[in-house]
């Protein structure tokens, strides 16, 4: 008699996980609380869809945060073999100018995600949408409720995919925490990553940097650095020169209550270039002007430098070559984690198993976002989904 694995959630980690399961040694099926599937990862494509990114496995490791836990599954399931899987299904791929891994031109996220449901079909998997969990029973079955009424499900593999606390609107909310927490499983709780990061700007500066770039610019906290660009808001700054800090600077902000944010402005430039260039100025004409034409600095960045240096700086070569290579900038708090792109927190990785199974709860296996790590966008979190999914279902297929 086949055994049954019920899997709780009905996004891509889940998705791509049915997707592998033998599904002739055992009897799969599917809880999602929503009316349909994978909402979070249609969200994600509007615009386009990164699925993976195309380099090295060493290089591709180091982007999370701890990436000792990934190690052993995205050995046995990288980036490439993702893409070759793509390949298999008919969903092909391209390799953007910045690395980052898409379908070609013409497949949606739609199509993706129809190729992921056509195959759990083809294994008669079977769905329940509308289906909400709602907790554990004495025994550890589960418990969800419908439309119509509460009902207990068993199994001998339960197998947790709900995705961790951003865009809740998609569903993915994290309010599973407190269901964890009631039976003694450790969790963390959820904290906003690649998102926001607030800075008080001065109120004359505010109107006239909102929404502008700083582009090829190197940006740092602590010993992290990162090119890039960003964006500036009102609230403060992101993008995707920043969301890769998002651990250091969440950490320096939950340690002493600010981080510190370093910009160069002329990461390709040294010093002694910088101030060579600023050796033309001519004391007649406009020192700004002559400032901005001759390093080829941005509006928006001469803005930010006479803000936030002194006239005796700005006026002196060698001080405003150094505020050009090294401005600071304070970031105060993280933006709301619903409007965040991932979140951090959930379960403790501690209280894993080398094949994601909870230490103090048989045969239950969380994965996902679920978990406490950190990824940063380029297609990194999809990526650790679908190697985790692919590493389980094959740990489950073999026992």
């Amino acid at each position: 008699m086949k055994k049954k694995i019920v899997i709780v959630g009905g996004g891509s980690c889940a998705l791509f996980l049915a997707c592998q399961l033998d599904t002739t040694k055992y009897n799969v099926a599917i809880y999602e609380k929503n009316a349909t599937l994978g909402r979070k990862f249609l969200v994600a494509g509007d615009g386009g869809l990164n699925l993976t990114h195309s380099e090295s496995s060493d290089d591709f490791l180091k982007k999370y945060s701890p990436h000792s836990f990934f190690k052993k599954s995205f050995t046995k399931f990288s980036n490439e073999n993702f893409i070759n899987w793509l390949n298999k299904i008919g969903i092909e791929t391209y390799i953007g100018s910045s690395g980052r891994v898409f379908p070609v031109k013409g497949i949606k996220p739609i199509d993706v995600l129809n190729a992921l449901i056509n195959i759990i079909h083809q294994k008669e998997i079977n769905l329940f949408k509308k289906h909400e969990w709602i907790g554990f029973d004495s025994a550890h079955s589960l418990l969800f409720k419908n439309q119509k009424n509460n009902l207990t499900v068993k199994g001998d593999f339960f197998i947790y995919c709900m995705g961790g606390a951003s865009w809740p609107v998609t569903g993915s909310d994290g309010d599973w925490l407190t269901k964890f927490d009631k039976i003694g499983i450790p969790t963390l709780p959820f904290e906003a990553s690649n998102c926001a990061f607030k800075i008080n700007w001065p109120i004359e500066l505010i109107n006239r940097i909102e929404g502008k770039s700083l582009k090829n610019c190197s940006f740092k906290v602590g010993k992290k650095l990162q090119l890039g660009e960003a964006i500036l808001t009102r609230f403060g700054i992101e993008g995707g020169g920043i969301y890769p800090l998002s651990p250091s600077i969440r950490k320096e902000i939950n340690d002493f209550k600010k981080a510190e944010l370093i910009i160069d402005f002329k990461p390709n430039l040294s010093e002694e270039v910088l101030l060579k260039k600023l050796t033309a100025i001519k004391k007649s004409k406009n020192y700004s002007q002559q400032v901005s034409t001759l390093l080829n600095l941005t509006p928006t960045q001469l803005l930010l430098l006479k803000c936030y240096t002194s006239k005796e700086v700005f006026k002196n070569p060698k001080l405003l070559v150094i505020a050009i290579k090294k401005l600071k900038l304070e970031l105060k708090e993280t933006g709301p984690i619903d409007e965040a792109i991932s979140s951090v927190g959930g379960i403790d990785l501690k209280t894993l198993s080398p094949h994601f199974e909870l230490q103090s709860l048989s045969n239950h296996f969380v994965i996902g976002e679920m978990l406490n790590y950190d990824a940063p966008t380029g297609g990194y979190l999809l990526q650790s989904c679908f190697t985790m999914s692919s590493y389980l279902a094959n740990y489950l297929n073999s026992q």
